[in-house]
């Protein structure tokens, strides 16, 4: 066991995470970011980016983010593998355990361990993931232009992604296992009213369908939930929009959340209630979700961790000529 100071502490890394360590290495912080169970984070299970400022060539996910963690190794970044069990906020320092039993002690801490896409868990889903199953209408819509496409839900996420689709899709299905939406109403009037969309009702997801060998997803098999037939849907995209699950466990009870179980900031900030930490990127933001915006808010929880620093030393400083 050993014990890891610094004095910018960051959990995940991921696009937020490591812009963070970045713009924290940049400023002579010498940042630690303890990479966690997935390093580099949602983007490592991607395959084609297609929208990430700077590349007017489709990119690979793992290789965006390997490219930032060489980055950010370079300017000063120490990157441990490591998966963090328990935290004290009680500091500064804020200390951080390792699942071997390592510490991690910060200054600061910046918190960027992001979000999950919650998934429905059938047959298919893994194995179409990136051949025509997604959970991200706007990273990857794109790609079906003219294409049909269905999307799974009945919430806010749901028919936002639908609406979106309809920029690129004239044919989009909205799949319900039940038999109204729980979205806002105003979303659900626009939806409704929108002539490339459809709606099947009280339908639930069996599997998904089609050719692993270079087709792709050729279709979603459904079960009526009232009558129990089953029936196939062809569509050449799937999109899965039951929500996402912030990572927030680590923090449970000793941060404050939103309504939706995000990490609770200043608005317009990554601030949190505890001067001197820091959340960023998908932990924080149920809104845009993408990379850029996660990379941004990276950004602006080191500047950030680097005024409250040189605040803190300011103030000592006059408490010591005083």
């Amino acid at each position: 066991m050993a014990t890891h100071k610094t004095r910018m502490l960051i959990i995940g890394s991921g696009p937020a995470g490591l812009s963070a360590a970045i713009y924290g290495a940049r400023a002579g912080l010498e940042p630690i970011v303890v990479q966690g169970l997935q390093p580099g984070g949602q983007l490592t299970i991607t395959t084609d980016v297609e929208n990430y400022p700077g590349f007017r060539d489709v990119v690979q996910g793992p290789w965006l983010m390997q490219e930032m963690e060489a980055q950010a190794v370079h300017v000063g970044t120490r990157m441990l593998w490591d998966t963090i069990v328990s935290v004290d906020l009680s500091g500064p320092p804020f200390r951080a355990i390792g699942d071997g039993g390592d510490i991690y002690e910060g200054e600061t801490l910046v918190i960027a361990t992001g979000a999950q896409a919650k998934w429905l868990g059938v047959p298919g889903e893994v194995e179409f993931g990136g051949k025509g199953v997604s959970a991200c209408a706007t990273c990857d819509g794109f790609f079906y232009r003219g294409r049909k496409v269905v999307v799974i839900g009945g919430g806010n996420t749901a028919v936002e992604e639908a609406l979106y689709l309809t920029n690129h899709s004239p044919d989009v299905t909205v799949i319900h296992r039940r038999d109204s939406f729980r979205a806002e109403k105003i979303l659900q009037d626009r939806l409704f009213a929108h002539p490339a969309v459809k709606v099947l009702w009280n339908k639930a997801v069996v599997r998904f369908v089609g050719d692993l060998g270079g087709g792709g997803l050729t279709g979603v098999e459904v079960r009526d939930t009232v009558s129990g037939a089953e029936s196939l849907v062809p569509t050449d995209g799937a999109f899965v929009a039951i929500g996402h699950a912030p990572a927030t466990e680590l923090f449970k009870d000793k941060l404050a959340v939103d309504s939706s179980g995000y990490l609770a900031v200043e608005p317009g900030t990554p601030k949190t209630a505890i001067p001197g930490v820091f959340a960023c990127g998908d932990v924080m933001d149920h809104i845009y979700r993408q990379a850029v915006t996660a990379a941004g808010t990276g950004c602006m929880a080191a500047l950030d961790a680097e005024r409250f620093l040189a605040t803190r030393e300011f103030a000592a400083l006059q408490k010591a000529s005083a």
